[in-house]
């Protein structure tokens, strides 16, 4: 009983293994799109129907009116053949052919005695051949030959007699149901007809999804909305009508953070202005120079903190040079007699948010130069992409905490998550940047030893 368990178990491992590969092989290779998914699932089953009506209906109407045709035209024979039998006089085998030839639509031509040809090899999908074979075995009983291929359009039977042999030439659609593809020709139109319908009824559909989509991806990256109106099915429709109260929303919250924030760095600032003028009226002195410093990091970090908070989605779309971007930080690293390069491959230009792309160059580089002594930077045009790629010799990230440096206000002291005012949002604001851009922020480690900020934006 144990082991019948156990072999049961292994036919069930086995059959779910199996569900399991044939599952991911249907998502390998079927299509994803909703429009594409549509079809197909309009299209198959309409295959499958007209297969199963071809198969089964077609094949038994061709078969069967097939039948009665071959029926016909050996009954036609037979009855000249006992007529042939009956008569000896010449002038009545004339008579007879003359008959044949204008009642029965038959050419018959009766010959000496001689042995008939050998079989022809049989065709591949020949109905008519063993049907016809089947009804002259049947109602005439007598040693025969057919070709039903060779004439073309006729069908050719040869019946051997005791004294003659009898040579008749018929239509092959008078023995041969031949126009049954009339109707396999209506179903494929039919069908085609349809599924243009569907494939225009169907684009009517999928278009306002991927304006919604379109819509709902720009808003994401932060652009701005071309007017934007919910059409299509009523379910698109609701869907529509969420998202455009859902922006309401995020814009009204977003512009509420605005103000605060522009309320609480007019404030602070004041009581930061206010410090250091009582700082600088009160004198020279050993505690009130490393209070002034105080002030100074809180000024900084002040400002570093509204620059994490402020929305980069306020600023629109447009162009920027990476050149221009990449030459003042390299004067600046000489300045720091740190050494910088760059190489750009294609266009300088790019579509970007200008200062906001350009802070994202900063941070990178500005942590470069603080712990590395050389940078350098490629730029490269990728068929649907910009990729930046940022090199330095620096002491590197460990790659257990590569993901962690992107946290907004984690330090690593010992490596280069710290940004110029000490509060660990340099790369925070790096990723955050390139998010609103639809791209993304990967670390790696560089040839140079230290390490590789690869920054990938859509073109």
């Amino acid at each position: 009983m144990a082991s019948l368990d156990f072999m049961n178990k292994i036919q069930n491992s086995n059959i779910w293994s199996w569900w399991r590969f044939a599952a991911r092989w249907l998502r390998h290779w079927l299509p994803t799109g909703l429009y594409t998914r549509s079809l197909l699932i309009i299209i198959l089953p309409m295959i499958l129907l007209q297969a199963v009506v071809v198969t089964l209906v077609m094949e038994r109407h061709w078969q069967m009116v097939t039948e009665r045709l071959s029926a016909g035209v050996t009954r036609d024979i037979a009855a000249i053949i006992e007529i042939l039998e009956t008569e000896e006089d010449e002038a009545d085998e004339a008579r007879i052919v003359r008959i044949a030839r204008e009642k029965l639509d038959l050419s018959i031509y009766i010959e000496p005695k001689q042995e008939l040809p050998a079989p022809l090899p049989r065709q591949y999908f020949s109905i008519l051949d063993n049907i016809l074979e089947d009804q002259i075995t049947l109602q005439i009983g007598k040693p025969f030959w057919i070709d039903t291929y060779g004439n073309g359009s006729l069908v050719e039977i040869r019946i051997q007699l005791e004294d003659h042999t009898l040579r008749v030439f018929t239509r092959r659609n008078q023995a041969y149901a031949s126009n049954t593809h009339i109707f396999i020709v209506w179903m494929v139109g039919a069908s085609l007809v349809l599924v243009g319908i569907s494939v225009l009824f169907l684009r009517g559909q999928i278009r306002p999804i991927l304006s919604l989509a379109q819509a709902a991806e720009s808003f994401g990256k932060g652009q701005k909305i071309m007017q934007y109106t919910p059409r299509g099915a009523d379910e698109v429709r609701r869907a529509g009508l969420a998202f455009i109260l859902m922006r309401e929303r995020i814009e009204r919250q977003l512009e509420q953070r605005t103000a605060m924030l522009n309320g609480v760095s007019h404030d602070l600032r004041t009581i930061l202005t206010r410090f250091k003028l009582q700082l600088a009226l009160a004198g020279e002195s050993a505690g009130l120079e490393e209070l002034d410093r105080d002030v100074d990091d809180m000024q900084s970090m002040l400002e570093a903190y509204l620059t994490f908070a402020r929305d980069g989605a306020e600023e629109d779309i447009g162009k920027l040079a990476i050149s221009q971007v990449l030459e003042k930080l390299r004067i600046d690293f000489d300045l720091h007699d740190k050494v910088m390069t760059y190489n750009i491959y294609g266009s300088d230009v790019i579509a970007a948010r200008p200062n906001a792309f350009a802070r994202l160059i900063g941070n990178i580089a500005g942590n470069a130069q603080r712990y590395a002594n050389t940078l350098h930077v490629d730029v490269r045009h990728a068929p649907k992409s910009v990729i930046l790629t940022f090199d330095d010799d620096g002491p590197g990230i460990p790659e257990d905490l590569r993901e962690d440096v992107f946290k907004p206000f984690f330090r690593l002291d010992e490596a280069r998550n710290l940004n110029s005012s000490g509060t660990g949002l340099g790369l925070s604001i790096v990723k955050d940047i390139a998010i609103s851009h639809g791209g993304e922020v990967t670390l790696d480690n560089s040839p140079l030893g230290g390490l590789r900020v690869i920054v990938r934006i859509p073109a």
